[in-house]
């Protein structure tokens, strides 16, 4: 009973290995340029709902920047109805001053909490010695 042998195989058996290592090295590299294309159009896409997001993001923080500001109009509006244009618009300043140090303050206390990557700096610091051993070891 004689066995077939599949397309594949036949192809092997009248094959030379350089023709076929040539065959593979070149399906190799139309893969990697396959998956680099699609890398490259995902990112792209990525990339587009980025900035659309980005966009809305700012335009939200436009809208919220004029809210802020018509708000504080009509607070300086409603107090200088009681104390006079000027005094209120003192207040107003005043309240956005006291706001502005209590965000500064907790901003800074945050940014001073941080301490960067210590696991990675510490793991960089045996990098040297596991060196230093190899050699001694040689």
């Amino acid at each position: 009973m004689e066995s077939e042998h599949t397309p594949s195989e036949e192809k092997a058996a009248a094959t030379s290995l350089g023709d076929l290592l040539s065959e593979v090295t070149s399906d190799i590299s139309l893969l990697i340029r396959q998956e680099l294309e699609l890398a490259k159009a995902e990112l792209r896409q990525s990339a587009t709902r980025a900035g659309k997001g980005a966009g809305m993001m700012g335009g939200a923080a436009y809208a919220g920047l004029m809210a802020v500001f018509f708000l504080s109009v009509a607070l300086w509006w409603a107090i200088g109805l009681l104390t006079g244009l000027g005094w209120s618009a003192v207040i107003v300043a005043v309240i956005w001053g006291i706001i502005a140090a209590v965000l500064f303050a907790k901003g800074r206390k945050d940014i001073k909490t941080v301490k960067g990557a210590p696991q990675t700096v510490e793991s960089l610091k045996k990098i040297p010695d596991a060196l230093k051993r190899n050699e001694e070891n040689r």
